[in-house]
């Protein structure tokens, strides 16, 4: 009997997703990409996580379901975490020193909740002294309450510009594809 060296008996998807070990299930929330996990002193995991990449490019988040801990930048005078090394550094730091219990990982909301998390968002961007522009970004602390893929988290902006374009306007964007949303400028009193 010949024993072939290049046969193939056997072959694993190449990207299976892993149970968690302090749960033993598989995760995987729509819109969001978990890309490294960290255990706390108690055990509570901190994630770093992604959400679809937008015309700005891949930006990363920080969050420990466990303490509700929650970061989109490295300090308050960076702008976004733009690498899964520095979200690593981040997410590794909390853990070291977080001391809250495992919980539930979070199900998936309904519509309607999913639409109050988008403009709650919205609002906490409102400024009264100058109309602001709306970036995915602008989003990325959110997909993991959200768990909505970023063409609908557009949908439903596209949805609230009809419904309110004395809050949220909407036009084609200028220099590339897609669709640019302006947050209005709160009225003066």
């Amino acid at each position: 009997m010949a024993l072939s060296l290049f046969s193939r008996t056997h072959t694993e998807p190449e990207h299976t997703p892993q149970p968690w070990p302090e749960i033993g299930e598989t995760w995987k929330p729509e819109g969001v990409i978990v890309t490294q996990r960290f255990l706390g002193l108690a055990g509570a995991v901190v994630l770093v996580y992604t959400a679809d990449a937008g015309v700005n490019g891949t930006y990363y988040a920080v969050t420990c379901p466990g303490c509700s801990y929650r970061t989109r930048s490295k300090t308050d005078h960076d702008n976004y975490i733009v690498s899964e090394h520095v979200g690593g550094e981040i997410a590794n730091a909390h853990a070291a020193q977080c001391r809250a219990l495992p919980r539930d990982l979070a199900g998936c909301p309904g519509d309607d909740t999913a639409r109050e998390i988008v403009l709650g968002r919205l609002n906490a961007e409102r400024r009264s002294d100058y109309d602001a522009t709306v970036y995915l970004t602008s989003f990325h602390l959110d997909p993991l309450a959200l768990q909505c893929s970023i063409d609908w988290i557009e949908e439903e902006l596209q949805r609230l510009a009809d419904k309110q374009p004395e809050f949220l306007t909407a036009k084609p964007r200028t220099y590339s594809t897609g669709t640019e949303f302006t947050i209005l400028r709160r009225p003066q009193r």
